[in-house]
């Protein structure tokens, strides 16, 4: 994933909104823009892009985040909701949004020392980009296509529950120089 300045990471726990949406808006980009090349190539395939299309490419770059700053910025942005994350995940997350479409997935580790994802992403990367997430129609279908149409492996075999009721998979790809994890998260059904 692409290395984030630790002052962008510090800057969405300031208290001045513009100073955050300007962080905000930097990390975002940097994450979203390698999914959105892997992502257009995806889109050739017509299925696939009217599955990603909701109703157009939805992007949400996930920052992990060590727990300490994860409360620094819950406390400037006013302590959104947090998400209702599947225990098993060990993780701790909330929704930033910005203008002009920016939304960030803040996400932490319920132990530091623990074997979950993010815990061993921060363990080996420190805080980051750790994801991209891609909205989908169906994740299942999304998954079936790239496994035969674009020889890309999923993390999980099937989908599986993720935070708040969504469906959700992952996929490891490369993008340019780097590797990128890329979520797709199908909404819960109403």
């Amino acid at each position: 994933m692409p290395a984030i300045a630790p002052q962008l990471v510090a800057a969405l726990s300031y208290r001045d909104d513009a100073v955050r949406a300007q962080a905000a808006t930097q990390i975002y980009n940097s994450g979203v823009e390698p999914a959105l090349l892997v992502a257009g190539r995806w889109q050739q395939n017509p299925e696939l892009a009217e599955l990603l299309a909701t109703p157009g490419l939805h992007t949400t770059a996930g920052l992990a985040v060590f727990p300490a700053t994860f409360s620094k910025i819950h406390a400037a942005a006013r302590h959104p909701a947090l998400a209702e994350v599947p225990p098993d995940q060990d993780a701790e997350e909330f929704k930033l949004h910005f203008p002009v479409e920016i939304s960030l997935d803040i996400l932490t580790t319920t132990d530091p020392a623990g074997s979950g994802a993010i815990a061993r992403y921060l363990n080996k990367f420190g805080e980051g980009i750790q994801q991209v997430e891609l909205r989908c129609k169906n994740v299942d279908r999304a998954t079936e296509i790239l496994k035969t149409q674009f020889a890309v492996t999923p993390i999980y075999p099937a989908a599986r529950a993720g935070a708040n009721g969504t469906r959700i998979n992952f996929f490891l790809v490369s993008a340019e120089r780097d590797k990128l994890l890329i979520e797709l998260c199908q909404a819960p059904r109403l």
